[in-house]
């Protein structure tokens, strides 16, 4: 298990009250699966996984991330913690336009501070992966929605991280760049990571090893 939630919720004070976002949720993430967490819209979808990603802290309960408690760690481990130990896919895709491909997916290894060759490798790596190589060199404005999602999928993987976690990561694809995109997702988990999508696509169904659907904050099971 990369990740473990123990009756962990998340709840914000408004000036209408208190909101429940996620109720009490006990969940592990698993090494070499990928999980699916399905839901309508404000269903809690997004807050669990960004509970799982220490984007946010749990209100009650616990959150251990490689067998670390979070609650134990200071603000530069959590940084750290989420650097090296996690990659993060956005619906956005989240590159930065001013940076090639190439300098999109170096970014988070200039900030683990490795050595100009060891960055020009990793890079290289990573964009063969995703099948990027031959567009390298082109600034995300060049590149079509399925490309610009694989080179974030390059971002989050040159760090080799354990634990990657996808917010909608196809909700602006077509079927065929869906297609790439979650057969390289499930590539991953079969080579031992740990892979969390956030989707209310039906069409992922069939990558998934796992699948939990948030409803009103409420994760419970659903059988694939």
């Amino acid at each position: 298990m990369i990740a473990q939630l123990r009756g962990a919720s998340k709840v914000y004070e408004t000036p209408a009250g208190r909101f429940t976002a996620l109720e009490r949720t006990t969940i592990d993430i698993n090494e070499a699966e990928l999980l699916l967490i399905v839901g309508p819209s404000g269903s809690g979808k997004t807050t669990l996984l960004s509970l799982i990603g220490c984007l946010i802290e749990p209100t009650e309960g616990e959150l251990f991330i490689g067998g670390k408690n979070i609650a134990n760690l200071s603000a530069g481990e959590m940084a750290d913690l989420r650097l090296n130990l996690m990659g993060f896919v956005f619906q956005q895709f989240n590159l930065l336009a001013p940076l090639t491909a190439e300098e999109n997916v170096a970014f988070p290894l200039k900030m683990q501070r490795l050595s100009g060759g060891q960055i020009k490798q990793r890079t290289a790596e990573a964009l063969a992966k995703v099948n990027m190589t031959d567009h390298r060199r082109k600034f995300p404005k060049q590149l079509s929605g399925g490309q610009q999602q694989r080179v974030a999928i390059a971002r989050a993987l040159v760090t080799e991280p354990r634990l990657v976690l996808c917010d909608e990561p196809t909700a602006s694809l077509d079927k065929e760049s869906v297609s790439v995109v979650m057969n390289e997702l499930r590539a991953l988990a079969r080579a031992g990571k740990g892979v969390a999508v956030v989707t209310h696509d039906p069409r992922l169904t069939e990558y998934a090893d796992r699948a939990v659907e948030v409803k009103n904050g409420i994760v419970t099971p659903v059988s694939l």
